[in-house]
């Protein structure tokens, strides 16, 4: 359909929110949270805000009541009673330093990541990343059918990226004195938590094992999955985007009832599995391993 929306100053912003029920407080500061934070952003928050229709049903693409009744509520642009503008931007100041917090202790497990993926497979090859009998045939043998590689085809073009627009200072003393390819323990530093995921789930079921094990998981399939999922959290978190309420797209799958007690109450709620709280859960299963004295 058209985008019929026009161009709106910061002051006719306000006006159009007030105008649909927002309680918008102190005026001069709310225009200032729309030229320093955007409409578009604080919307994210005060979306929970919003008066809904009653339960409507949806239909299907040819317009037909589907097999499988699905009601939702849709929002609508007038705003509960008591609504205010200040409970956006307090969600708003949650939302950041919630991600704040969750990006360091992602941090410290990337690193912690990078040695364990590092020293298990430079056991067996101080190239092993570069070596497809090193790792799972699945990944470094079949033939994606769209794209014509291997994915580890891919991975490597991803990694050969990430050298070459280094500009670390081991990365110029290795290339000058031993040239490329470099060493797995010395690759690993410019790898981002996506490489690593990637290359994890990439690699030999006894290798996933030795290390998902070290944190309390048997199955490295599973944990691939983790990392995956928190490799999406990571990306969230630093391109700003909303956490706060967000639907999780790429879950992970979990271990049997009792591995970890504290992800069984999920087993069997679906909502629950598509919100942020599970991968803090898993974030803290992992902090309690890698630094346990972390507050």
């Amino acid at each position: 359909m058209p985008y019929t929306k026009g161009w709106k100053s910061y002051a006719d912003q306000v006006d159009q929110l007030e105008a649909r029920g927002l309680e918008i407080g102190d005026r001069e500061s709310a225009i200032r949270y729309m030229k320093r934070i955007g409409y578009y952003r604080i919307s994210g928050y005060w979306f929970p805000l919003r008066k809904r229709t009653g339960p409507v049903v949806l239909l299907n693409d040819a317009g037909q009541r589907p097999q499988r009744i699905r009601e939702v509520r849709i929002p609508l642009d007038e705003f509960l009673d008591g609504a205010r503008l200040a409970d956006a931007i307090e969600l708003y100041v949650f939302d950041k330093k919630l991600r704040m917090l969750t990006l360091d202790a992602l941090e410290r497990i990337e690193i912690a990541l990078r040695v364990d993926i590092s020293h298990t497979l430079g056991a067996i090859d101080a190239f092993a990343y570069l070596r497809p009998a090193c790792l799972h045939p699945d990944f470094s043998e079949s033939i994606d059918q769209t794209r014509g590689v291997t994915r580890h085809h891919e991975w490597l073009g991803r990694h050969a990226r990430l050298v070459g627009r280094s500009r670390e200072d081991f990365v110029r003393h290795n290339k000058e004195k031993y040239g490329l390819p470099l060493a797995i323990w010395v690759a690993c530093e410019v790898w981002d938590f996506g490489t690593l995921s990637t290359l994890f789930g990439g690699m030999r079921e006894s290798e996933q094992d030795a290390i998902s094990q070290l944190y309390g998981v048997k199955n490295g399939r599973i944990f691939a999955t983790w990392l995956r999922s928190l490799n999406y959290l990571r990306n969230i978190c630093a391109h700003h985007s909303r956490l706060w309420n967000r639907n999780i797209i790429d879950q992970p799958k979990l271990p049997p009832l009792g591995e970890v007690p504290g992800l069984d109450r999920f087993r069997h709620d679906a909502h629950a599995r598509a919100r942020c709280y599970l991968l803090l859960l898993l974030t803290k299963h992992l902090m309690d391993v890698i630094n346990p004295g972390s507050t």
